[in-house]
């Protein structure tokens, strides 16, 4: 008999950990996506490149670049560690990070189609009328990319939900600490336990089917 404990303890990490990593890539993914629409300057293709690569690149690459950047060897691991007393790799944090790099580009990629088919004029005429760019951003410019933004986060929820690659490199298979529903599930296929590799299957199923009834609901109602 699967011990209650044991059987949500992959759940409730994989829906805590997608869900700091989707606070993390909306902040971070909106604000990107802003600097970047409508403009044109020198090396902004090398960025762009850089910002979508985590769609492209293999996660298994995703999670040894990750190692590369917060490992020990590095300035930032090594900042890390003395800032927390310890190291970022093989912890909660980790999958977290994980989660949100993978996620980031469909964040980023969204929001920009989204303020890029805004029509300029619409914002023009707000800060003729006496609006900061702040306050342009905020009331004008957030509401008709809203569809948008909405549709990116819950891409991007779904994408960090179903993270492994990356996620086992960095953060590893730890019950109760880092393992996920992916990771639970490698585990329990692995060791022929399909019974139970079928109920996770099932609920992170259940999860990214209702994620997109949501996104399309979202399409039809906005």
């Amino acid at each position: 008999m699967i011990q209650s404990e044991y059987f949500w303890s992959p759940v409730k990490l994989s829906l805590e950990i997608a869900s700091i990593s989707l606070l993390a890539v909306l902040v971070i993914g909106v604000l990107a996506a802003k600097l970047m629409a409508n403009r044109t300057f020198k090396g902004q293709a090398i960025i762009d490149t850089l910002l979508l690569l985590p769609l492209v690149l293999p996660p298994s690459v995703v999670g040894f670049l990750l190692i590369v950047v917060f490992g020990k060897q590095s300035f930032v691991g090594r900042g890390i560690e003395s800032l927390f007393n310890g190291p970022v790799i093989f912890t909660w944090w980790a999958a977290v990070i994980a989660a949100a790099v993978v996620a980031f580009p469909l964040m980023y990629q969204s929001a920009r189609a989204g303020f890029e088919s805004i029509d300029n004029e619409i914002e023009d005429a707000s800060r003729v009328d006496g609006a900061s760019d702040l306050k342009v951003f905020l009331y004008v410019t957030m509401p008709l990319a809203s569809k948008a933004i909405m549709t990116g986060a819950i891409l991007s929820f779904a994408r960090a939900i179903g993270e492994f690659g990356a996620t086992l490199m960095f953060a590893g298979n730890i019950p109760g600490k880092t393992q996920t529903l992916p990771t639970a599930i490698y585990v329990a296929m692995d060791s022929g336990d399909m019974e139970l590799a079928w109920m996770w299957v099932s609920i992170i199923l259940l999860i990214s089917t209702s994620m997109l009834v949501f996104m399309n609901f979202i399409k039809k109602r906005f």
